[in-house]
């Protein structure tokens, strides 16, 4: 590790930097680290933070570090006991942030390039992380993965059902179409869903799911409504698209509510600026992957949680790994008022990455 890098020291000062509503703090805080050890960060128009280490010329591959510098809501406060460090982004993700930041300037590539990649709203919308074209050969994409190598995790989608019927009064129910009727098959489309179009179990994500989380209908207990949302959560897990499911989901849909007389549905995908998050998987025989093992990393086995690793799959073997943990025997720890991860894990994670980085590059 670099003699001018004090890793936890770091660490510390991103936990104690609020990013849950804004990042420019905690960017500031890491564009001053990497130019106090001598690499000078550009900040792009997506608000990435990229910084590079190496040379095109020597034909060697090309490895990104990548993670966020954003967290959920409410910031938790900084706090420590001995070895475990608590509070907002401790595990997610400012513990793989400062694991990452010591390998990239720990790092002498000697044929490759390694860079350094860190987006500002994985959080949301992972605007920054679809602006990058970075022509890599290898990512590592900084998670709680409990010092893991996760080469899978599934995807997530997010939209609803939008139901439209007529109005009319309860007393003569007949006259009207009611769209809170209609939910009853929405319902039950979304419960067979899977059986008659959804892909087949993953090896090692499992099945996909497809529930249900929101209903909103009606307004008046002696109308008929006209009108009934049904939203829902999709995780999917390869080779689904997004494509292939909301195209499939809105066909299973309309069989489902035919019916219901008067009745439409129409399937709508939830607002974004970018694509969601798919599901992907990296062959465990991957370089990247046999490197990071071979520097101590766990795995393979799967992540618990959608990342932007989504978007890098597709170009080239991703990885997820750092330290924390999704949730312990305790419960929720990323996300959740007890966010926490161990020192001694961010050290670890630092130590697996140099090595790993060191022999790719």
């Amino acid at each position: 590790m670099p003699e001018d890098f004090d890793l936890l020291a770091f660490h510390e000062r991103a936990v104690r930097t609020p990013s849950h509503e804004d990042v420019a703090e905690v960017r500031d805080l890491l564009c001053a680290e990497l130019r106090a050890n001598g690499r000078e960060p550009t900040v792009d128009d997506a608000g990435n933070v990229l910084a590079s280490r190496g040379t095109e010329a020597g034909g060697g591959p090309h490895v990104v570090l990548n993670t966020h510098l954003d967290t959920v809501p409410p910031h938790v406060d900084f706090s420590r006991d001995g070895d475990v460090v608590e509070g907002r982004g401790a595990c997610d993700a400012k513990g793989p942030l400062a694991a990452l930041l010591a390998a990239f300037l720990a790092v002498e590539p000697t044929e490759g390039r390694v860079t350094l990649a860190v987006t500002p709203d994985e959080e949301t919308e992972s605007l920054g992380a679809h602006a990058l074209d970075l022509d890599a050969d290898a990512y590592v994409v900084g998670e709680p993965t409990d010092l893991a190598a996760c080469t899978s995790a599934r995807g997530r989608f997010q939209g609803a059902v939008e139901l439209t019927g007529e109005g009319a009064h309860a007393a003569d129910p007949g006259s009207g179409a009611n769209a809170v009727a209609a939910a009853e098959g929405v319902l039950g489309a979304v419960r067979t869903f899977d059986a008659a179009h959804g892909p087949p179990d993953h090896p090692e994500l499992g099945p996909a799911t497809l529930t249900p989380t929101v209903v909103e209908g009606g307004g008046a207990a002696n109308r008929v409504p006209d009108a009934c949302t049904v939203t829902f959560d999709r995780r999917t897990v390869p080779p689904e698209t997004q494509t292939e499911f909301f195209e499939a989901f809105a066909a299973h849909v309309a069989d489902a509510v035919r019916e219901y007389d008067g009745v439409d549905a129409a399937v709508r995908p939830a607002d974004r600026r970018t694509p969601f998050l798919e599901a992907f998987e990296t062959p465990p025989d991957s370089a990247v992957v046999a490197a990071l093992v071979e520097a101590g990393a766990g795995g393979p086995r799967p992540f618990g949680a959608a990342t932007e690793a989504s978007y890098f799959a597709a170009d080239a073997p991703t990885v997820v790994f750092g330290p924390g943990v999704l949730a312990d025997g305790d419960g929720p720890v990323a996300h959740s008022q007890r966010e926490y991860v161990r020192r001694s894990d961010v050290e670890r994670a630092a130590e697996v990455l140099t090595a790993a980085v060191g022999a790719l590059v």
